[in-house]
């Protein structure tokens, strides 16, 4: 199984940005779709954004025009740019794959924590 291997978190404070990373250990193109998903403390994993090798990229209401999900097949690398950071953006953000020929990849997961 393809692996993902995330980088890019770290202590921000609140209006700051950051930009995680996510790099797959084959190709970018064995996934249909990749994308991030985060798990604040207490609460189950939820979808941040997606990006699907063909069609429009998807977005939780709480992160729309602050977070921006960037594809770069090129460089083989799914980025997360984080602008205008929150407290409630804290969290273990993760990386994710997704294909219809195999179960779906996970990365270990990245700390972010946004100070006010």
């Amino acid at each position: 199984q393809v692996q993902l291997a995330e980088s890019g978190g770290g202590l921000v404070q609140a209006g700051g940005s950051l930009r995680l990373s996510c790099t797959p250990s084959g190709s970018i193109f064995s996934f249909d779709t990749m994308g991030w998903y985060r798990q604040a403390p207490g609460q189950q994993r939820e979808l941040v954004a997606t990006s699907p090798r063909w069609g429009s990229r998807i977005y939780a209401d709480s992160v729309r025009d602050r977070f921006t999900v960037i594809r770069d097949n090129a460089k083989n690398t799914v980025y997360l740019q984080m602008n205008n950071l929150k407290p409630e953006d804290t969290g273990v953000y993760y990386c994710n794959g997704e294909s219809k020929s195999g179960p779906p990849s996970w990365g270990q997961g990245t700390q972010v924590t946004v100070s006010s």
